[in-house]
């Protein structure tokens, strides 16, 4: 049976491709998107990608995905440093999460350092670009199939 995962894309994330290349890479979201449905149908997952620059947004994305969807992958840009809303909106949600970053959270600002996120989560993919994407996927597959 196909599992049901929620890709979930924060604020600015929307610029990929324009953006700090230097940070971001050429990509774009919409190419990401793709990129990861594609993945998604080879490991016989459905993905439902999503982006918003407001975080109310992101919590009803959440929210809603507690009938839909079997897991999330959440990108919460800068709201991963700031967020509470978001934090409780997956801890009330319950379901399998990984937490991506495309650049090294660790080696920017000290207060990139701190994730709020985290605690929600089952594991975190950061530093190593937008295959960090597909890297989640295969992570999340995993969780789903009890593999980890």
């Amino acid at each position: 049976m196909t599992k049901k995962i929620l890709v979930i894309n924060g604020p600015n994330l929307n610029l990929l491709g324009t953006r700090e290349k230097e940070k971001y890479g050429n990509i774009s979201l919409d190419d990401i998107s793709e990129k990861c449905k594609l993945h998604g149908k080879k490991i016989d997952l459905e993905i439902e990608f999503k982006q918003s620059n407001v975080e109310g947004e992101i919590v009803n994305f959440i929210q809603d995905s507690r009938k839909k969807n079997d897991g999330i992958i959440i990108n919460a840009g800068g709201y991963t440093h700031t967020s509470v809303a978001i934090l409780d909106a997956l801890l009330a949600v319950k379901k399998p999460t990984i937490e991506l970053h495309i650049t090294n959270i660790y080696n920017r600002e000290d207060f990139r350092h701190k994730s709020l996120i985290s605690k929600a989560v089952n594991g975190i993919i950061c530093g190593l670009g937008t295959e960090g994407y597909i890297m989640a996927l295969d992570g999340i597959k995993n969780i789903l199939n009890n593999e980890n």
